[in-house]
């Protein structure tokens, strides 16, 4: 009796507690993420430096590698976000005078066929319309995402302040909240650790390994824009950085429509030197750098990969990047332990 009036006193307790919390769960987990990645900086630091100096040098290195390059990032996307939507508001026209001027082209003439066939016109006032309606769309919706940003520059700072001094703290306490956790769960303890430690892998796999590959393919890609004069660099180096974590499309879901636009418009040596580049990113990055960062860590299938992003970022946004992975990792490594450990265990019950 006593025993069940104290749950229902805990369990009252956490859920007030997670509601106090709820409002910083997107802050309190990058500022855990951010922690796993830097703390071997942490702990190099602190073999010769106290814990506090060695948390405050830590927590400046994080400002300079990911505070500094954000704000610049949002205030040019802002801009670049805001000329795309003019762009497309009136570009219509010109595309399509443009696309007409080459409609009788060979490569032309072949994909009508083609698409007569499949039971659709391809004319170059439907692909003018589209691309610019296209264009209007995303940069007023990436427009007013970053305008949001930096209209509420305050909060902005607000929660980049309060996730720092989060890592300063988590980078001192860690080992001992890691610890205090372990012992309030009522799971054996390897089980325990095996799933903190499925959580530091998936860390390292998706913001380490697929982060820097991402940020790469994203950087070469908005220099690819810059050399053909495709369009605003950031904006668009920044939609392929994104692309860039899904499997099997990445940023070929830009480049490839990209050198098809120029092939249209009669630049067929720069569509095919774009698909040329396309492919050594691609064969390069994803096929020789990726293996070497993430290695052996996220063992899941490429489907449920391409899902759990999709999904988290229909769920939970641009973070959903992140969070996707990390709930499927849960949800695997947790049925993992119950087909090790409690399967035969429930089969026992059921069957007696």
């Amino acid at each position: 009796m006593v025993m069940g009036y104290f749950l229902i006193l805990f369990l009252i307790s956490i859920l007030l507690v997670g509601r106090l919390l709820w409002p910083f769960l997107s802050i309190l987990i990058l500022s855990y993420l951010l922690t796993s990645i830097f703390r071997p900086i942490y702990n190099l630091l602190n073999r010769k430096l106290p814990d506090f100096f060695a948390s405050l040098l830590t927590c400046t290195l994080v400002v300079l590698l990911v505070f500094v390059p954000l704000v610049f990032f949002v205030f040019a996307l802002a801009q670049e976000a805001q000329n795309l939507y003019e762009w497309g508001r009136g570009a219509g026209a010109n595309l399509g005078l443009k696309l007409r001027a080459f409609q009788e082209s060979p490569l032309f003439v072949r994909l009508q066929e083609t698409a007569a066939l499949l039971g659709f016109s391809l004319e170059p006032d439907n692909i003018s319309r589209a691309l610019a309606e296209l264009a209007r769309v995303v940069g007023l919706f990436l427009y007013n995402q970053a305008s949001s940003w930096a209209a509420n520059i305050m909060m902005f700072f607000f929660s980049f302040f309060l996730m720092i001094l989060t890592i300063f703290f988590l980078l001192i306490e860690h080992d001992r909240l890691l610890n205090y956790i372990l012992r309030l769960s009522p799971l054996p303890d390897d089980q325990k650790r095996r799933l903190f430690a499925k959580f530091d892998e998936i860390t390292g796999a998706v913001l380490i390994g697929n982060g820097i590959c991402a940020l790469i393919q994203g950087v070469l890609g908005g220099i690819i824009f810059v050399v053909f004069s495709l369009g605003p660099p950031v904006l668009w180096g920044s939609i392929m950085a994104v692309l860039a974590f899904l499997p099997i499309f990445g940023i070929g879901l830009i480049l490839v429509p990209a050198a098809l636009l120029l092939g249209f418009k009669g630049g067929l040596a720069e569509a095919f030197i774009i698909l040329a580049l396309y492919g050594v990113i691609t064969i390069t990055i994803e096929y020789l750098l990726k293996p070497k960062l993430v290695g052996s860590r996220v063992k899941m299938h490429t489907l449920l990969v391409f899902l759990s992003i999709i999904g988290g970022l229909s769920a939970f946004g641009f973070l959903g990047i992140i969070y996707g992975p990390l709930i499927i990792t849960a949800f695997l490594t947790l049925a993992e332990i119950y087909q090790s450990s409690y399967d035969r265990y429930v089969k026992n019950v059921n069957f007696h």
